[in-house]
């Protein structure tokens, strides 16, 4: 078995390294690859993340059972628009989100390699599973966090023991402190979910549980909320490996749905740009995917074109009425970033993209009990 970082646009590769690392050529993230050959469904075993170890870094894991979270048929909201809908329901896991798929890994990689700290900059969700699961390995956790933030995720982080450095002004400050600080102190390790190939590689244990689920197969479509992006490019890369493998007969098309206050993958989708240009942005509820300049943003846009994929943005009110909608009508209570990803589909289906009787998957990403707004 061999592992290295590599590059999504060059034949450039390195050794797995703790920190993030750029390409010298392309300046875009590298990626984790794992080289394997003859694997088979019949190779899988246990449940949830650590079931499809032989995708992720030959670490020993630091768990709490995240993973294998249910996928869930919709009643009516699948049926009013036409289509067969289901959700994956990803508030199920430790700390309430997809997160934790990505933290589970990240910080079993920092582990092994001797990180005794971890530094990172959230607006809540991956700050809370990053603290999670550094209490767990017994590591020591410091998290920048815009000031603005959800009061109960900032509680929830607190209460995991980390260390919590509140950043006044826009998001991208709060990512600006954490990079200085891990530069100033050398026993403090990056743990970026925006930029690490570890957290990525968690997150493509999305597409394997809903192509297991499925009965190895892929749905038709994926709408995914897109911030930063590393639940999309996870599941695009997790499907592709299976396709890879022959385990699916082909890959879904996976679409960006976007708030459309913070929108910058939508605007170079739609303008034809092979990389976003940074957004002003504007207010929104769901402050999960308010990323006006995601360092993955090349790799989202070329991903899309892999998988045909559609980026929409979502007004306010349609990521409210989503919001409402989905406990009153399927009894699933979500947090607003949720919801981006069910105005999304709405969007996509009136436009003729999602077609009348095709499978589609959304993700719903948080828990409604992580706070409303």
């Amino acid at each position: 078995m061999h592992e290295k970082l590599t590059c999504p646009f060059c034949d450039y590769e390195t050794e797995v390294l703790p920190q993030p690392a750029e390409c010298p050529h392309c300046g875009t993230p590298l990626r984790y690859a794992r080289e394997f050959a003859g694997a088979a469904p019949g190779d899988l075993h246990g449940r949830g993340v650590w079931r499809y170890r032989m995708f992720l870094p030959d670490v020993e894991p630091v768990s709490l059972g995240e993973g294998g979270t249910p996928l869930v048929p919709s009643l009516r909201l699948g049926e009013e628009m036409g289509v067969q809908l289901s959700f994956k329901l990803e508030g199920a896991n430790p700390t309430g989100s997809f997160k934790d798929r990505g933290a589970s890994v990240l910080v079993s990689v920092l582990a092994a390699l001797g990180a005794r700290k971890v530094a990172d900059d959230s607006s809540g969700n991956a700050g809370a599973a990053l603290a999670a699961y550094a209490a767990r390995a017994g590591l020591g956790a410091v998290l920048f966090v815009p000031a603005h933030a959800s009061e109960k995720k900032l509680s929830q982080i607190q209460a995991y023991g980390a260390d919590l450095v509140r950043v006044p002004g826009p998001r991208p400050r709060a990512t600006e402190a954490a990079q200085a600080a891990c530069r100033q102190s050398g026993d403090l390790a990056y743990a970026s979910h925006n930029e690490s190939p570890y957290f990525v590689a968690g997150l493509e244990t999305v597409a394997c549980e809903i192509a297991e689920e499925l009965g190895w197969r892929a749905p038709d479509h994926l709408v995914v909320p897109v911030g930063g992006g590393g639940l999309f490019l996870g599941i695009v890369y997790g499907f592709l490996e299976l396709l890879e493998l022959g385990w699916i007969a082909k890959t879904p098309r996976v679409h960006v749905a976007q708030a459309a206050a913070c929108a910058p993958i939508v605007r170079a989708f739609e303008r034809g740009l092979a990389a976003p240009e940074p957004v002003s942005v504007g207010k929104t509820i769901a402050e999960g995917v308010c990323i006006p300049a995601p360092p993955r943003g090349r790799e989202i846009l070329a991903a899309m074109q892999r998988v045909e994929g559609i980026a929409v943005s979502v007004s306010e009110e349609d990521i409210m009425d989503a919001w409402k909608n989905l406990p009153k009508k399927e009894g699933i209570y979500v947090e607003p970033t949720s919801a981006v990803a069910v105005a999304g589909l709405s969007a996509l289906v009136k436009r003729g993209v999602i077609r009348p009787g095709e499978s589609v998957v959304v993700p719903l990403t948080g828990s409604g009990l992580k706070g409303a707004h």
